[in-house]
Parts: C-alpha cells; structure tokens; sequence
C-alpha cells in the first residue's frame, strides 16, 4: 500500500493555491455557507484518518441540514413515490441498494407502464459513503427525469480493493437490465450515472459493455468523474487547497483503492487511458468550477467526443466538489439536477439537449 506517497512524485506538481481563505472567497455564497457549516465541525482532515474513522465522519448532506435549520427552514426530504430496499447482484455477492420511484408512481401497480432507470453509483473515492449519503441526488434525479433511479452500494476499499468496485458496478448494471420485468422497469431505457467515484464507475461499466459485449446504457450522467489517477492537470494546483476535496486526499484515496501505482494507468481505473470511445453512449459531464477534479472531467469529455461520441459538458461557476445533490439549499445545484435530468430525459426518448 503507498497510503500517502503522491501517484505523482511531489517534485512534479507545483504547491497548491490559493490559500483556504483565498479559495472560501470565489465560492458561490450559498456554496459557501454549506462549506462553512462543515468546516465548522472542526472534523479532521480525511488524509489523517483510517478509513472506518473517517466513514463514521459527518457529510455535505449533514452540512445541507445544518444549513436548512440556520435558515429556518424545511429539512423534510423530497418526496419520492417509493424508496425501497432491494438487493441486486454484484460481481461476487449480492449488494445492497435502493430503488427510488418518482412521486406519483408505485412500483405494485403493474397497470402504470415501465418506466426508465438510472443505475447511480455515489462517490466516496472508493473507499467511504454509501447510497444513504447520496440520498439527495437520487431523489431529484428520480423526480426530475421522473424515471426510477436504483443506487447501488459497491464494494468499498481497502476491505475490497480495485477492480471489485468497477466489476460490481458493471454486474450490478447487468443485472438490472436483465431483471426488468421483475423491478417493473424498461430494459431498453436504462441509462447510468454517478458522482466523482461514481462516475467513475458509471464510465467504467459503459467501456467493459463495449469490451464484453454485454448491455450497453443508453446513456452516462457523469458528474465530476475520476477519470485519471495520474493526472497533473492544472486544476488539481489551482484548486488543490480546497476545503471539500483537497489534493492531499487524491493518494490517501488511491493508497486504499489502488493495489500499486501502476494500477492507476490501467483503463479500468483511469478510463481516459482506453485506446478507443467509439460506440459509448451518449455523456453529460457536470463540471464543478472550484473543484480539483474541474480539467480531469473536461479532459475525458474531449476524449469522447475525439471518438464520435455525443458529449455535452457543463460547467457551474462559483461551487465545488459534492454540490451535485444540495439543490435544497444552493440554487445552482438545483440548476445542475434539472439540467441533468432534462439530459436523461432526452437520452430516454432517444436524443440529447445541449447546453447554452
């Protein structure tokens, strides 16, 4: 394990700025109060802790709620028509996960005609969240795009190092499609998704159904996506000082993910590497501004579309890693769900939007 040696050599990436400070200025002000709200745990930073401390940890949704009740308002979740927890098949076990369905549909009444399904994957870098802490997302999600959304709980390192979490999510993935009738589904309209880990995991399960010949989404909502371990690109200096997901992180994440360095480069952990996109669905790549992953995700859209894939990549000014899922309490989260799902919408019905 190389917990804390850089995927890079230190000497090859210049000191991150600006300064915490500095960074706290440019954020968005409703961003910046959800920051603000977690700082003020005064947690430690993640790089410090084992993996089962830090799981343990409060989160950016416990952040939105401290938010909500500064502000006076609501913290009632938004209403789904059932959440329900199911099982689905995983590369070796079966693995836990939850099934949204949009307000205003029951999975029990068969008479209501099959709708589409994202499979979502949370982020975590692989290693800490769950399904729970993404709980947000998928409800918007399945609300928005008004199509059933199933997140799935991979497994997580060191417990289960890689590839067990992109195998799990491509069995997942197949499963799901395979078992439509069962789930009241559409098999022909399912497309997958997922945040920083996840949308890894999401792209990942797009390459080895090209590789493997199996069921191919119709579509792949990547937001903020870890698309190259072995990346230097100047976001990760420019925004390495941040709050939410410093750079420090990136190998305490990878030393827990990754059984060598060497395993950064291979496609199945670094989809950017592939030797060909072509034939890949459809993506939109939510972009966070202030965030160090910011070029890795733009990096992997121009990659796509070099490829003949149907790409749209949008970029949100003024807020960082994690504000995908608090449009309760920042607006431009809940502009960057909606966006999403009208894109999913679109991929259901057999065509993309673009953004302005």
């Amino acid at each position: 394990m190389f917990i804390g040696q850089a995927i890079v050599n230190a000497a090859d990436k210049p000191v991150a700025d600006p300064a915490p400070a500095e960074f706290l200025s440019k954020l968005d002000p409703q961003m910046k109060e959800v920051v603000e709200a977690m700082l003020a745990t005064k947690q430690p930073p993640l790089h410090e802790l084992e993996p089962a401390k830090a799981r343990k940890g409060l989160t950016f949704a416990d952040a939105v709620k401290a938010v909500e009740k500064k502000r006076g308002e609501s913290t009632k979740k938004e209403e789904v028509g059932d959440r329900d927890k199911i099982k689905v098949a995983g590369k070796d076990s079966k693995l836990d996960a939850i099934l949204y369905r949009p307000a205003g549909n029951k999975g029990k009444d068969t008479s209501q005609a099959p709708l589409p399904v994202l499979v979502y994957f949370h982020g975590g870098g692989f290693v800490i969240a769950d399904a729970d802490v993404y709980d947000a997302s998928a409800r918007a999600l399945a609300d928005s795009a008004h199509c059933v959304v199933i997140s799935v709980n991979y497994s997580l390192a060191p417990e289960h190092k890689f590839p067990a979490a992109v195998e799990d999510a491509y069995a997942a993935t197949q499963y799901i499609i395979g078992n439509s009738a069962e789930l009241n589904i559409d098999s022909k309209r399912v497309a997958v998704g997922g945040e920083s880990a996840g949308g890894n995991l999401a792209t990942e399960v797009c390459l080895l159904a090209k590789e493997r010949g199996g069921a191919m989404p119709v579509a792949q909502l990547l937001v903020y996506p870890v698309s190259d371990w072995m990346s230097t690109r100047p976001s990760h200096v420019k925004y390495g000082s941040s709050p939410v997901l410093p750079e420090k992180n990136l190998p305490w994440f990878a030393g827990y993910y990754l059984p060598s360095k060497e395993d950064g480069m291979k496609v199945e952990a670094s989809p950017i590497y592939a030797k060909s996109f072509k034939g890949l669905p459809p993506a939109t790549i939510i972009i966070a501004e202030l965030d160090v992953l910011a070029d890795d995700g733009k990096a992997y859209g121009e990659k796509l579309k070099a490829d003949g894939v149907e790409v749209t990549i949008k970029e949100y000014k003024g807020v960082t890693h994690e504000f995908f899922g608090m449009g309760a309490v920042v607006d431009k989260a809940k502009e960057a769900e909606d966006f999403a799902a009208a894109q999913l919408k679109q991929a259901f019905a057999g065509s993309t939007v673009k953004a302005q």
